[in-house]
């Protein structure tokens, strides 16, 4: 018998008590985190989440660290090429900080070949797991108290390693089955030391870099960096499992982990016991009683809500990272989480309807909203806009179902990217996770494209009064906007009037592809005076014809015929000077 994710089923309980508390065992913790109280101590704890701020690092320590980075990669002999498991081998090698651009380029298939992606995935679990003597070290210096006093058990056997941390299956004193993820020691420091060696190698060889044309190095170490602290943050982690807990409480079938805020700290995240079957397993979903359309089908639905409608989304969606559990996807590991505003979801609907229509005009106006919604700088407008359309005209041609939505994206990121517009970095993030969603798909529901679901998604959204609400808003936006442009233009003709009057304006002109546009200028003039010389030759000419004026040669004036024979000379050499200086201008391209 068939087992159906349901779209209508009892959910889960807010994990947030009516006064806001939660409750965890014989421990309270208020909604705002700020202090807690366990077996009526109170207890002082902090869950802002402070951003991890960069380390100096020693220039003695920077230089030994990049001679021995160095020296691995000779070893590697990279010059000549490397395979990808040889790739592979050499980030492990180079550290936990390496292993991280790993984990993101193989999210890029824009950068590196799909081969080289697919063995890059294994760095996101396949980690050299710690002594659990390390892990109990950890885990003591976070609690300052015996491990008897918080588990029942711990499995020393870890359930996964990564490069920053591994987790193991626990038991609370209260019975509770709980998975813990111990945070590596020292791993801040060392990858705060790697960072700051790349971004010196960056700065260092940024033009030979930037001439290679290959990636943004310095976007990959800035990104490098941002992920680091954000998956190093574990209380951060915690946060975002309740939050997004909270966003998909309406929705029967999607859940993510309960976190044990109380038990949490910067280095160590306590959250539910999820024991379930990744979706990467799909025979086994089957055996179980699932379909795999309805999986599917659900999967992106819910990530087109996350993204167009809480603007609040998981930034890595591999299968690793959902777990199908009684007909519930239970989405894991919130590390790192999107945050799209509601200007920008705007533009992604609307750009994401263009799309599923098949309108064009709208998508290339909402590329260039969201373009236009950052510093552009000098941005050759006229190119990117050619460029754009050979985007639209490509993919616009598409039938819906056939549609690479992944790559339409990264297209579109390259486009932006070629023409220096800074594009939100949630959009990258979109991107990455709907190529990553579509991978899944191919097996879940083949010959189904994402579009097609995320259109009946918008389609179940559409609200006329909110749409109206949206459309005044942003009638009222695009105004304020017109009336500074209009004021600021009076403001600068009344500028060129002052300067006009006293004989201080200036024109400068940019004649595109001229060496010596004041010379353009003149034979453009030589040649309109030219030809209204032509003109008035050949309507004085026929006119004395038409008079009936006698005499000079077959009946005809004389005078009319020296006109229409200076006009035609003149026009042969308007022709010909067109001619000589195409040429001459060939020849100065070649």
């Amino acid at each position: 018998m068939d087992t159906h994710i349901p779209s209508e089923i009892d959910v889960e309980a807010s994990p947030l008590e009516p006064d806001g508390s939660q409750k965890m065992g014989d421990e309270t913790l208020t909604a705002d985190g700020e202090a807690l109280t366990a077996d009526g101590e109170e207890i002082t704890l902090s869950l802002v989440g402070e951003r991890v701020r960069e380390p100096k690092v020693e220039r003695r320590a920077r230089s030994e660290r990049l001679r021995e980075v160095l020296g691995i990669v000779r070893r590697y002999d990279v010059l000549h090429g490397l395979t990808p498991v040889q790739f592979k081998a050499l980030l492990e090698e180079l550290g936990p900080t390496f292993v991280k651009a790993g984990q993101i380029l193989s999210m890029r298939t824009e950068i590196i070949p799909p081969a080289f992606c697919r063995v890059l995935e294994e760095l996101r679990t396949n980690a050299e797991a710690m002594p659990f003597s390390v892990v109990e070290g950890v885990l003591e210096e976070a609690y300052h108290r015996s491990l008897g006093e918080v588990f029942e058990m711990i499995d020393p056997v870890p359930l996964g390693s990564a490069s920053i941390a591994q987790v193991h299956k626990a038991r609370l004193v209260s019975g509770e089955l709980v998975a813990v993820k111990v945070q590596r020691p020292h791993v801040k420091e060392t990858m705060a030391q790697d960072i700051e060696v790349l971004r010196q190698l960056v700065r260092r060889f940024g033009a030979l870099l930037k001439s290679l044309q290959v990636m943004d190095f310095q976007g990959m170490v800035d990104e490098l960096w941002e992920s680091f602290t954000e998956e190093t943050d574990f209380l951060a982690e915690a946060r975002n499992l309740r939050e997004f807990r909270e966003a998909n409480a309406s929705v029967a079938y999607v859940t993510a982990p309960k976190p044990y805020l109380s038990l949490s700290t910067s280095e160590v995240l306590v959250m539910e016991y999820v024991e379930g079957i990744s979706i990467s397993k799909p025979d086994a979903l089957v055996a179980n009683g699932y379909e795999l359309v309805d999986i599917g089908e659900k999967l992106v639905e819910n990530y087109a809500k996350q993204v167009l409608d809480d603007g609040y989304f998981h930034a890595d969606p591999h299968p690793g990272n959902i777990m199908i559990r009684d007909r519930k996807i239970v989405w894991i590991d919130l590390g790192m989480m999107g945050r799209l505003s509601s200007y920008y979801r705007g533009i992604l609907r609307s750009m994401m309807r263009a799309v599923a229509s098949k309108d064009t005009p709208s998508l290339a106006r909402d590329l260039l909203a969201l373009s236009q919604s950052r510093e552009t700088g000098d941005v050759d407008r006229s190119a990117l806009l050619s460029d754009l359309d050979q985007i639209v005209e490509t993919y616009g041609s598409i039938d819906l179902a056939e549609l690479d939505i992944g790559r339409f994206l990264g297209d579109l990121i390259a486009l932006a990217r070629r023409f220096n517009v800074e594009l939100p970095g949630a959009m990258t993030m979109i991107a990455r996770g709907l190529v990553t969603l579509e991978g899944v798909l191919d097996e879940f529901i083949p010959g189904v494209s994402m579009i097609t679901i995320m259109e009946e998604h918008l389609e179940g959204q559409v609200d006329p009064l909110a749409e109206a609400t949206t459309e005044l808003k942003d009638l009222a936006l695009q105004s304020r906007k017109a009336l500074h442009g209009t004021l600021d233009g009076l403001s600068q003709l009344g500028l060129v009037a002052s300067m006009l009057t006293r004989g201080q304006l200036k024109v400068n002109m940019d004649f595109s592809g001229s060496t010596d546009p004041v010379d353009d200028l003149s034979h453009v003039a030589d040649r309109l005076t030219l030809g209204v010389i032509v003109a008035g030759l050949l309507l004085g000419s026929a006119l004395l014809i038409q008079s009936g004026v006698s005499g000079g040669i077959l009946a005809l004036p004389i005078v009319g015929l020296i006109g229409y024979g200076i006009a035609l000379l003149m026009a042969i050499y308007i022709a010909w000077d067109i001619w000589k200086r195409h040429r001459r201008r060939k020849r100065g391209e070649a």
